[in-house]
C-alpha cells in the first residue's frame, strides 16, 4: 500500500456531527439502513452486512494516524468499488465503534447512513453513490476500545519506553478500524500511509521495507488480493534482523536475538514447503514478535506473520506455531474460507500441511509426537463440546464467529486430510493438494466448492477410497467417525511406561528415566497424569524437576492446571505471575475455568483477572470474563 496524499483531517464541523451522533449533512437522519437480505447460495455471510454481490470494493487506500495518547486511528478509508449490479446505489459496508466524519466521491459529499447495531456484528453502514461514482472516500476515527486494536502503554511492552499498537482483524474485528467489506468472501488489495510518532516504526502486512527512515511516515503496498481480516498493523520500537534470504524477525530489541535464534529454520521450513506445495506467492515472510498480551500463539498476516514470544522457549520446541502460520501461507492466505463456517478448509489444511513440514523438517519422530498430542487436544474438544459444535462445516448462523475457534476445524480437519491421504496415497495426495492450491489460489471458496472439486479431481478416479457417506460423516456430522487414523509415538510409549512405574511406587521421582526426553514427551508425562495424583506426588516432582519454574510456557500451563486441579499451592504465586503476564488465551482460559470450579479457585482468578485486564486484548477480556464475572463485579 503505497503511501498517497496527505492526510485529509477531519473537519470540524464533521466531528461535531459525530459527537453528536449524526450522519453527514445530505444523509437522512431518520431511517436506519437495513441488513442486506439472506441469500439463497451457499455463500452468504451471515457475519457480514456489506452487499459484495450488488457492489463490490475491490481496492482500499487508507491514511491514517496513529494517535496514543487518544488511542485511535484517524484519517480516511478510500475504497475503489465495482458495480455488479447496475441498478443499485446503495453500498454496504460493516463498522464496529467507528465515528464516521464524511463520505465523498471526489470532493462532493454523500449521503450515507449508520444502522442499528448488532451485538456481534457492529453498525452497518451505508453510502449512496451516484452511478458514476467509483471511489468513495471515508473520513473517520477509531474508537479507544476498538475490538480490532490493542494500545499499549511503555509499561506494557518490553522495552519500557515506547506505546506498542497492534491489531487483530480476524475473524470480523476489521470492521473496528476499517469501514470495509468485512468478509472472507471479498478480497481485496490495498496500500496504506500511516503517520506516527517519528521514533515509532509501522509495518503491515505488506511491503515492509526494514530500512526506511524513522520519519514517522511509512507506506506499504499489497498488491495480492486479500481478505479483509489480514489486514494487520503493528507500530512501535520495532527494529528487524534477517535469519535468511526471505525470512526476518521484526521486534522490540529485548525479543530480537532471541527469537532470531529461536526461528532460525524458517527459511527451510519455507524452502521443503515449496518444494511439494509450490511456489511461495507472497515475495517475503516475516516474522513480528508481539507484547506477551497477544492473545493468539499467532496470525498468518501474509508478509509478516504476528508471532506470541510465549513460543520462545530457547530450545526450538515451540516452532510447530512458526510451521502453522507459513503453511498459512498456501491454505487460507492464497486459498481462503469464502465464510466463518468454512474456518476448517483453512485451519484444518494449514494444520496438515505443518504436520508435513515438521515431518520433512525434524523428521518422522517428532511428527508423531507432535501428532499425538494433536490429537489429544482434539479429543479434549469433542468431549467438551456440544454435539453440533464438532462438526466441521459448523453452523454459525447468529453466533459471533469467534466461537468458531476450537480444535475442531484444525485436528479434525487435518485427521481427515491424514485419512485421505493414507487412502489415496501420499504422492496422490500432494499432487491433488498441489493442484487444489494452483486451481483457487486467491479465491475464497465454500465447503460446497472444495467438496465438488474434490469429487471431480480425485475421488472420481478411486471411488473406492472414501465413499459419500464416510465424505459426509467426516464434514457435515459430528465426532469422529469409526476407523479414523489414530496416532502412536514410541518415544511415548516409554513415558508411559516411566510414568506409571513412579505413579506406583517402583521408581521415585527423580528416578524417572528422563534424561534425553524432548519437550513432547514432557508435555505428555505430565497430561497423563490421574485424578488421583496427590499433593505429595506434585511435591515430589516440583522437588526433582522444578515444573513450577519452568521457561517452556507450554510445560508451564500444564503444571499449572494440574496445580489447580490438586490446589498445589506451592505455585500459585508462578500461577498468579502467569495469568498477569501472558495475554495468550491457549494458556489463560483453561485456567480461568478451572479456577471458576470452586469459589476459592474463582476469588483467586478474579484477583488475577482484575490485575491484568487492562494489559489484556480485548479478545482475552471477552473470552475470559464469564469465568471470573460475579468476583469482578463486586470489586
Amino acid at each position: 500500500m503505497t503511501r498517497n496524499a496527505p492526510l485529509r483531517r477531519l473537519a470540524l464541523a464533521s466531528l461535531i456531527g459525530v459527537l453528536a451522533g449524526c450522519s453527514s449533512p445530505e444523509a437522512p437522519t431518520n431511517q436506519a439502513p437495513q441488513p442486506k437480505p439472506a441469500h439463497a447460495t451457499s455463500r452468504v455471510d451471515h457475519h457480514s452486512f456489506s452487499n459484495p454481490e450488488q457492489m463490490v470494493v475491490r481496492h482500499v487506500s487508507l491514511d491514517l494516524s496513529v494517535d496514543f495518547e487518544e488511542r485511535t486511528l484517524q484519517g480516511s478509508a478510500s475504497l475503489d468499488v465495482e458495480r455488479i449490479d447496475s441498478s443499485t446505489n446503495t453500498l454496504f459496508l460493516d463498522t464496529r465503534d467507528l465515528n464516521i466524519a464524511g463520505t465523498y466521491c471526489g470532493e462532493q459529499a454523500v449521503p450515507f447512513n449508520l444502522g442499528d447495531t448488532d451485538q456481534h456484528l457492529g453498525t452497518p453502514l451505508s453510502i449512496e453513490l451516484s452511478s458514476d461514482c467509483q471511489r468513495v472516500r471515508i473520513d473517520y476515527a477509531t474508537s479507544p476500545d476498538a475490538s480490532g486494536l490493542q494500545w499499549l502503554s511503555p509499561q506494557q511492552t518490553a522495552g519500557k519506553k515506547h506505546p506498542f499498537l497492534f491489531s487483530q482483524a480476524q475473524a470480523i474485528h476489521a470492521r473496528s478500524f476499517i469501514p470495509l467489506q468485512d468478509s472472507p468472501g471479498v478480497r481485496i488489495t490495498y496500500d496504506a500511509t500511516i503517520r506516527t510518532s517519528p521514533e515509532l516504526m509501522a509495518v503491515m502486512s505488506a511491503s515492509n521495507d526494514p530500512n526506511a527512515e524513522r520519519d514517522g511516515v511509512y507506506e506499504f503496498n499489497m498488491p495480492q488480493r486479500i481478505p479483509s481480516y489480514l489486514i494487520a498493523i503493528a507500530v512501535g520500537d520495532i527494529h528487524f534482523k534477517p535469519m535468511g534470504e526471505r525470512t526476518g524477525i521484526y521486534s522490540e530489541p529485548a525479543y530480537l536475538d532471541a527469537a532470531a535464534a529461536e526461528f532460525e529454520d524458517t527459511e527451510a521450513m519455507l524452502i521443503a514447503t515449496e518444494k511439494v506445495y509450490g511456489k511461495y506467492r507472497w515475495d517475503r515472510y516475516d516474522l513480528l514478535i508481539l507484547p506477551p498480551s497477544f492473545p493468539f500463539g499467532g496470525m498468518e498476516n501474509p508478509r509478516l506473520s504476528f508471532i506470541t514470544p510465549t513460543v520462545l522457549a530457547g530450545d526450538k520446541s515451540l516452532v510447530s506455531l512458526i510451521a502453522h502460520e507459513l503453511a498459512h501461507s498456501w491454505s487460507g492466505n492464497t486459498v481462503t474460507n469464502a465464510t466463518w463456517r468454512d474456518l476448517w478448509m483453512n485451519e484444518g489444511f494449514t494444520t496438515y500441511l505443518t504436520y508435513r513440514i515438521m515431518e520433512i523438517v525434524y523428521g518422522k519422530e517428532r511428527e508423531a509426537m507432535e501428532f499425538v498430542l494433536g490429537y489429544g487436544d482434539l479429543q479434549a474438544d469433542i468431549g467438551d463440546l456440544v454435539a453440533d459444535d464438532t462438526i466441521l462445516a459448523i453452523d454459525m448462523k447468529g453466533r459471533d464467529p469467534d466461537a468458531v475457534f476450537s480444535n475442531i476445524p484444525y485436528e479434525k480437519g487435518a485427521l481427515f486430510l491424514r485419512e485421505l491421504e493414507q487412502r489415496i496415497g501420499r504422492a496422490e495426495f500432494d499432487a491433488f493438494l498441489l493442484k487444489y492450491f494452483e486451481h483457487f489460489a486467491f479465491q475464497s471458496i465454500t465447503t460446497a466448492q472444495f467438496e465438488k472439486y474434490l469429487r471431480e479431481e480425485l475421488l472420481s478416479a478411486h471411488p473406492e477410497a472414501i465413499s459419500p457417506e464416510r465424505l459426509a460423516k467426516w464434514i457435515h456430522q459430528p465426532g469422529i467417525p469409526e476407523g479414523a487414523p489414530e496416532p502412536s509415538s514410541p518415544a511415548f510409549e516409554m513415558v508411559d511406561s516411566a510414568r506409571n512405574a513412579w505413579l506406583t511406587g517402583e521408581i521415585s521421582a527423580a528416578d524417572i528415566p528422563s534424561g534425553d526426553w524432548a519437550f513432547h514427551q514432557w508435555m505428555h508425562f505430565l497430561q497423563g497424569m490421574p485424578d488421583s495424583l496427590s499433593l505429595q506426588q506434585m511435591e515430589a516432582l516440583d522437588a526433582a524437576y522444578d515444573f513450577t519454574a519452568s521457561r517452556n510456557n507450554e510445560i508451564a500451563h500444564v503444571w499449572l492446571m494440574l496445580s489447580v486441579e490438586h490446589w498445589y499451592e506451592n505455585a500459585f504465586d508462578r500461577l498468579h505471575n502467569y495469568l498477569v503476564t501472558i495475554g495468550r488465551n491457549k494458556l489463560v482460559k483453561p485456567l480461568y475455568r478451572e479456577l471458576a470450579k470452586t469459589p476459592e479457585g474463582r476469588a483467586f482468578g478474579a484477583k488475577a483477572f482484575a490485575q491484568a485486564r487492562d494489559g489484556y486484548h480485548p479478545l482475552t477480556v471477552k473470552t475470559n470474563l464469564p469465568f471470573v464475572l460475579e468476583k469482578v463485579d463486586d470489586q
